[in-house]
């Protein structure tokens, strides 16, 4: 994972007299590139690149400058299909390519096509490509927000861009989140959309028929692309499902390059896997059993509450956020990453995007039809920017480490969205026969079944920080009640007049969040209200319950963790 960062907009002599700017701060974001600097200047903008070398690691470097010199790159991200865009770009006018890197594709794919052509590229990315010869800029980020990117306008009316909002903190009196799945190149007011699938409406897909080979060919291939690459890499283990079918796939590809066609055997064909949790966690328990029947090279780190408690400050500075779940979830995700980058570590898949693609969170429990069952994998998908795509890309970020996520793969998602909701509706309970009990994500669960353990193919969704040891949260939550008094939180809306907290733990992270980026532009870049759906119109029409659930702890929200727990025969 790299950053980038840029200034347009330059006015005579800015580009001299801003570099040193530029560069400061763009080394507050060095922890996501630590291999290298670079930074290309011209009268009318500054671009600066951190940058983490996975593919073609000597010559991949940005930014990238066209063989022309009009054009100049940065990018923060992965392209998978830039092997098949470099043919058929070449095909039609060869462009002169002077890297290896898959990046460099996007410049003549969007100087000849224009910017919408970002809709070709399959991958996740952020990035700012300057025409010098123009002064024109084009802006742009992966369609499901796994990528971040920021921008804002400082007070000389110069526009940033930037990964993280620490580097505009303090510069720019405004800045924002810049949207997933946009455009922009100056000449409209707001970024253009470009990412439209049809499967948004479920009258697209109403009636659609669920086929599981299908399901997992696409994954089988989403995997295989994600793992391009030059340097060593692993995969996230928690003893789910999510992250065990990709630990399965990952050990099925990792003989042969991806590089190269799978013409070459691998640089590093021994898989290996990574899990984090308390001691005695499910997760740890559930991670061993499956690391064991794959095969994989297992490593098995426990932290206590103390150092998860001790590292909050930190996880809320690199996070840039105060969202109770994502603070929960990416407390033990960060300092897993410290450990994976200790090993030499420098790429990971991760299993976000499952979720919410099947439905897979407890609450969807309560669906009451399938049309309500896809509008919320819908909202779920178009928020996951702000949360888990957060999380993991932040996270991992934070010590140097790319999470790259073969679920949220366009290709897959097309898939995984395009059949009929009906066919992913959990059917629980006392009046539901044996043989047609259904679990969240049946259908991933039936189309994997084969590659797992039964004990992990059909274990009950856990969400992260309940996964990693139940006593987390708890202690979590326990604290902050004895840090905050009742009144601090009663007069919460008169220190944080922008989302103020509403519980005590939130208040917690509010207040550390405060510390590290006073001011309305930062916590308005953070979403308002808890990232699970109990605060939501739609979930408040499937359960009357919802309403006053104020914990985002999946197993926390209803009864069916309980009840679930016994669900682990299957069908």
């Amino acid at each position: 994972m790299c950053s980038i960062l840029a200034i347009l907009g330059l006015a005579a002599g800015d580009a001299t007299s801003l570099r040193p700017l530029a560069v400061e701060r763009s080394r507050a974001m060095r922890h996501r590139g630590p291999d290298w600097s670079g930074v290309f200047a011209c009268d009318t903008a500054l671009l600066v690149h951190e940058r983490l070398a996975i593919v073609d690691v000597l010559g991949g470097a940005q930014p990238l400058v066209s063989p022309d010199g009009r054009y100049a790159l940065a990018v923060n991200g992965e392209i998978y299909n830039h092997r098949e865009l470099r043919a058929e770009l070449d095909a039609k006018e060869p462009f002169g390519w002077t890297t290896n890197s898959d990046c460099e594709v996007v410049t003549p794919l969007v100087a000849r096509h224009g910017p919408a052509a970002v809709a070709r590229l399959n991958g996740i990315f952020a990035f700012v490509l300057h025409d010098r010869q123009t002064g024109r800029t084009v802006i742009a980020r992966d369609p499901i927000g796994v990528i971040p990117l920021y921008w804002g306008v400082d007070e000389q009316g110069r526009t940033w861009v930037a990964s993280e909002l620490k580097a505009l903190h303090g510069v720019c009196p405004n800045f924002e989140e810049f949207p997933p799945g946009h455009w922009w190149d100056g000449s409209t007011e707001r970024p253009v959309p470009y990412y439209k699938p049809a499967w948004r409406d479920y009258e697209n897909v109403r009636g659609g028929p669920c086929r599981p080979a299908s399901l997992r060919s696409e994954l089988d291939a989403a995997v295989h692309r994600q793992l391009m690459g030059d340097v060593p890499y692993g995969v996230l283990l928690s003893g789910g499902l999510d992250s065990s079918i990709l630990a399965a796939l990952v050990v099925r590809h990792a003989n042969r390059r991806v590089d190269d066609g799978d013409h070459s055997l691998a640089w590093w064909p021994r898989v290996h896997s990574f899990a984090i949790g308390l001691a005695g966690s499910p997760d740890l328990a559930a991670a061993q059993r499956c690391a064991k029947h794959l095969g994989t090279v297992h490593h098995e780190f426990t932290f206590t509450i103390d150092e998860g408690v001790d590292a909050l400050r930190e996880v809320i500075r690199q996070l840039e956020t105060y969202d109770v779940t994502t603070v929960r979830a990416a407390t033990p995700m960060m300092l897993l990453a410290r450990r994976i980058r200790s090993m030499g570590v420098k790429m990971v898949l991760s299993g976000e995007g499952s979720d919410e693609l099947f439905g897979g969170y407890l609450y969807f429990h309560k669906a009451p039809n399938a049309e309500a069952f896809h509008a919320e994998t819908v909202r779920k998908l178009d928020k996951l920017h702000l949360f888990d795509c957060l999380r993991a890309n932040k996270a991992m970020a934070a010590y140097g480490v790319e999470a790259r996520v073969p679920f949220l793969d366009l290709r897959f998602i097309d898939v995984a969205m395009g059949f009929d909701a009906a066919h992913k509706m959990c059917r629980t309970g006392p009046d539901v026969p044996e043989a047609q009990r259904r679990i969240e994500k049946h259908v991933l669960r039936e189309a994997f079944a084969d590659l797992l353990p039964a004990e992990i193919a059909w274990r009950q969704k856990e969400q992260f920080s309940d996964g990693v040891g139940y006593s987390w949260i708890g202690t979590l939550k326990a604290r902050a009640a004895q840090e905050v008094s009742d009144e601090q939180l009663a007069r919460a809306a008169a220190r944080f007049p922008v989302q103020p907290p509403k519980t005590k733990e939130e208040y917690v992270y509010r207040a550390i969040f405060e510390s590290w980026y006073p001011g309305e532009a930062a916590a308005r870049c953070v979403p308002e209200g808890m990232s699970i759906a109990c605060s939501t119109p739609t979930a408040l029409e499937w359960d009357a319950s919802f309403r006053n659930n104020a914990d985002p702890s999946g197993r926390s929200v209803l009864g069916v963790h309980a009840d679930g727990a016994k669900m682990t025969g299957g069908k």
